[in-house]
């Protein structure tokens, strides 16, 4: 029996909308770490950009266990000595740019090399429910119908 690996012909990519409103943030990123690798697909192949697209929607209604909202730290350095500085969770999702915390958390599950940069590529987070995104007209994954872990309950 001969292992299976995929040729780029091969390759078919599909559009996938998941709607993050009252999901927990980690559950979510796993979810979508998976989908852009590919992992949920039998033909699955290491070294191969396999996985589909995916529209993360409601970025800034994410749920977060515990005190993460207000523990958690994301944290830059200005290149100055002394320059370390860092936002709660909190102040990113209440600032600006709130789809950043969505994209930091499945960023840090995906592997760090060119093909990780590939696959980030195939990843569209907005904050609110309005997306340029009808015309490839993307499948629904309810994440919180998945496990009831997927969703807060407090």
């Amino acid at each position: 029996m001969k292992t299976y690996t995929a040729i780029p012909a091969e390759i078919e990519k599909k559009w996938i909308l998941i709607d993050a409103e009252g999901v927990v943030l980690g559950r979510l990123a796993t979810i979508v770490a998976n989908i852009l690798r590919g992992k949920n697909k039998p033909t699955f192949t290491p070294h191969m950009d396999m996985g589909d697209n995916v529209i993360v929607i409601n970025a800034d209604k994410v749920q977060m266990t515990g005190n993460k909202r207000e523990d958690k730290r994301y944290y830059w350095h200005t290149g100055h000595p002394g320059g370390i500085k860092f936002r709660t969770a909190r102040q990113v999702l209440e600032g600006n740019h709130p789809e950043r915390v969505v994209v930091k958390a499945v960023e840090r599950m995906i592997t760090r090399n060119s093909l990780g940069a590939k696959q980030m590529t195939n990843l569209r987070v907005y904050a609110s429910a309005e997306h340029p995104h009808e015309a490839q007209a993307p499948t629904v994954l309810d994440v919180k119908a998945l496990n009831p872990k997927n969703t807060r309950s407090a």
